[in-house]
């Protein structure tokens, strides 16, 4: 799909969540701490948002990312260095558990916003080593270590050993 469609689409997801939830233009790009042009041009499909933009939207709103960039399996964001391959989606009757390959060179790293409440991630790391976590709170782990967390608090990535690949598995609470 050409990236103009892909802008279109994601910036169409944003202005209906955001109208569902009952945000203004104003209120949301206040609550996700997004400039309100740079998210009137998101939502006219004519900027790439990163994936910080993205995962402070979703948080705002209280979706996960997937409901923002797509659920179709094979999706991919990058940033960073990091890039994440949507592998499944699954909806429970208590939660949405988004399931990503990630993988990422020497020295890649993001920050990431609070998502919403409840969420939690769990990245199972499969080569390399990563250091993760809340911020200040970040913990290291190789290859068949497991990292967990509540992310409703700011967090990062950091790739310390490449090749690097992980399963990131993210689990928003659906609330009633």
């Amino acid at each position: 799909m050409p990236e103009a469609s892909i802008n279109s689409a994601l910036g169409q997801r944003v202005r209906e969540l955001r109208l569902s939830r009952g945000f203004s233009l104003s209120g949301l790009a206040a609550a996700a701490r997004v400039g309100k042009g740079s998210l009137s041009e998101l939502e006219a499909g004519a900027r790439n948002p990163t994936l910080a933009t993205l995962y402070a939207l979703a948080g705002s709103l209280e979706v996960p990312i997937s409901a923002l960039v797509g659920e179709q399996v094979g999706t991919s964001i990058t940033a960073g260095g990091l890039t994440h391959h949507l592998v499944d989606l699954q909806r429970g009757e208590h939660a949405i558990r988004e399931t990503f390959g990630i993988v990422g060179e020497a020295g890649a790293s993001r920050h990431s916003p609070a998502h919403g409440p409840g969420v939690s991630e769990h990245i199972v790391v499969t080569r390399g080593r990563m250091l993760a976590g809340p911020v200040g709170a970040e913990r290291e782990a190789g290859a068949g270590e497991v990292l967990s967390w509540v992310s409703d608090s700011e967090h990062s990535y950091r790739v310390v050993e490449a090749p690097f690949e992980a399963i990131l598995v993210i689990l928003t609470p659906i609330t009633p």
